[in-house]
């Protein structure tokens, strides 16, 4: 697997990380806040901010930024990091299922929609810092970075709605077998061109397929695998 790859895979596996923006109060400096990301199709973390916080001022003066996500439970100096930096724009058009999409990750969130001053911006990617473990330290361009083309996103509503539907016991058996959970209540959330989420109870967990799917027929035999293996 390549470095891009392997980056993208890590990045999908978090859903907060710290956000560095150039501090606009203070001229300049790194400012560093945790915020909730919730990587797109594309592997593009989108955030939903507040245009009172700190780093929505700075953004809206200045679009660069970078992205730190590690493992917390991992030592912080032998475990993998990725720091992703790019630009920050703000999305604009029809949000409608991208909203639907980061409520299913952070469902805390619904709260905040109503009040107004919260926004969905995306980071899109310049370059990426990707550090595996000891002496696995790459430097990844947005090209290698990026998934190979699909259509995924186009499919994910009916494979989601398809799996809670019909497949819940497969689900189960994904959580069980890869990693030694059994939930009282399961559902898919979100599948990509990489794997899907599984909020198991209260508890969001990343299941990889051994390659990138591009199709709906091409996820649904990588369901089934995982289900076999799962079995087994």
């Amino acid at each position: 697997m390549s470095a891009g790859n392997e980056a993208r895979r890590y990045l999908r596996h978090h859903v907060h990380g710290v956000l560095s923006t150039i501090s606009k109060k203070l001229d300049g400096y790194p400012f560093g806040s945790v915020v909730t990301c919730v990587p797109d199709h594309a592997a593009r973390p989108v955030l939903f901010i507040s245009r009172l916080a700190e780093h929505t001022k700075n953004i809206d003066a200045d679009p660069r930024a970078s992205l730190l996500v590690r493992n917390a439970d991992a030592d912080a100096q032998a475990g993998a990091r990725l720091t992703l930096t790019g630009d920050v724009m703000r999305i604009s058009g029809d949000i409608s299922a991208l909203q639907s999409r980061f409520l299913a990750y952070a469902p805390d969130a619904a709260q905040l929609v109503a009040l107004g001053d919260f926004s969905f911006y995306r980071i899109e990617p310049v370059t990426v810092r990707y550090i595996g473990g000891f002496g696995a330290i790459h430097w990844i361009s947005a090209r290698e970075y990026a998934p190979p083309a699909n259509s995924i996103y186009e499919n994910e509503a009916d494979i989601v709605a398809h799996m809670n539907a019909d497949h819940t016991a497969a689900l189960r058996d994904y959580c069980r077998h890869f990693k030694s959970r059994q939930p009282a209540a399961v559902a898919l959330i979100a599948v990509d061109c990489d794997g899907f989420d599984v909020r198991a109870d209260d508890e969001l967990l990343r299941f990889d397929f051994d390659a990138p799917v591009v199709d709906a027929n091409t996820a649904r035999a990588a369901f089934k695998k995982l289900a076999a293996q799962a079995r087994t």
